[in-house]
């Protein structure tokens, strides 16, 4: 097999990693400045005490306050939403449970340290007005940075629900059948698919979720050459529900020709729609966050997926600003040479050659010239 030149760079598109702890961390390092600001301050202890007692307290009350106005709406949907159970309308509207005890514990304390004649009574209704204000002001509603972590932590997102029914009710199926159309579709055609590397489902994933239904109409580069072989299966109460793929030919920049098993992944459409619908408020900031969520729980996914294993390849790529013929064959062939370099790396090194131990690490050097210093083999991680 001829050496090719390696795969030119290309930029690839910023997937969002999982929020690690550092705003924890952070939490940690700014509670111990303020602490040693305090040590610093002088204060007596019982003056810090009560002064701290007195503001948990109040937090404690206005966890209780809001937890009563949620209350106040649920009563009302005792039935549809907590299947008649009162006890678990208390329990999610006054979730965690040690916001009473802690009060209890609070107020206590301020009591034992109370020395400047307010009326205990007094404290709690201020402190009560306060954060019925805060409350009906909204000033403590969360921010969008902890509204993405919330969704993403709990796997809430549109995003994750896309993803999860796309491999559940597509690529679960079609993937572990595919080796089998591609051998079929290779012994007929033995000079088409010669490279066994890229005998996979090569799943587009634009970050702008632009899909075109007729990808030569996306990129004349891209020709349609046959479909392989179906899979029937009967599904959720249709017989002989059929899946196919299709096999295309991309031309590159020097007119060669490479052929795969190429689709956009379908579930972008319904990001597409829903950011064009009124009803779905569904900006295309959110699309776009979405987006990137979306491969990055598909890819999370398959990892995870032993059936599916060296059956798929996920090409994610952001569209230039400035419009390109060619850009989506050329995206295309930069994976597939990629596959190309990953199959001669196998073959050579099931091949391995047996080097002298005589050697020192001058003559060592003088072997290795740049083009086979080790090169990056995968890059559907981003």
């Amino acid at each position: 097999m001829s050496r090719e030149p390696w795969p030119r760079q290309r930029s690839a598109p910023r997937i969002p990693q999982p929020r690690g702890g550092r705003a924890q961390r952070a939490a940690y390092l700014l509670l111990a400045l303020c602490a040693g600001a305090l040590l610093l301050a002088g204060q007596s202890l019982v003056s810090t005490a009560r002064s701290l007692t007195s503001h948990f307290a109040t937090l404690q009350i206005g966890a209780l306050l809001k937890g009563t106005c949620y209350l106040a709406e649920e009563i009302f949907h005792l039935e549809s939403r907590h299947h008649g159970s009162f006890w678990r309308v208390l329990s999610t509207c006054f979730s965690p449970g040690w916001h009473g005890p802690m009060l209890l514990i609070c107020g206590s304390a301020y009591v034992a340290l109370f020395s400047d004649g307010q009326p205990l009574g007094l404290h709690f209704i201020l402190a009560s007005l306060c954060q019925l204000l805060i409350l009906v002001l909204g000033l403590q509603k969360p921010s969008a940075v902890e509204m993405s972590e919330m969704s993403e932590r709990s796997k809430q997102n549109v995003a994750h629900g896309l993803a999860w029914s796309y491999y559940v009710g597509y690529l679960k199926i079609v993937l572990p059948r595919l080796k089998k159309s591609m051998e079929e579709f290779s012994r007929g055609n033995p000079n088409l698919m010669a490279c066994r590397k890229t005998w996979k489902l090569h799943i587009l994933v634009p970050l702008s979720c632009d899909v075109y239904d007729d990808l030569e109409k996306a990129d004349s580069n891209i020709q349609y050459v046959t479909d392989l072989t179906e899979t029937t299966l009967a599904r959720a109460g249709t017989k002989k529900r059929v899946y196919k793929h299709s096999l295309y030919t991309i031309r590159d920049e020097e007119n060669q020709l490479w052929h795969c098993a190429v689709e956009y992944a379908t579930p972008l459409q319904t990001l597409w729609a829903m950011s064009q619908d009124e009803c779905a408020a569904f900006s295309r900031e959110e699309r776009l966050e979405q987006a990137k969520l979306f491969y990055r729980t598909l890819e999370e996914i398959l990892k995870s997926s032993k059936e599916c294993a060296d059956t798929y390849r996920l090409i994610a790529y952001e569209e230039p600003e400035e419009a390109e013929t060619h850009f989506l064959s050329r995206e295309i062939v930069w994976h597939l040479r990629q596959e190309h370099r990953e199959e001669i790396a196998v073959l050579e090194g099931s091949h391995p050659h047996t080097p002298s131990t005589a050697l020192d690490s001058a003559e060592l050097s003088l072997q290795i010239s740049v083009s086979d210093l080790p090169q990056p083999l995968r890059t559907d991680s981003f």
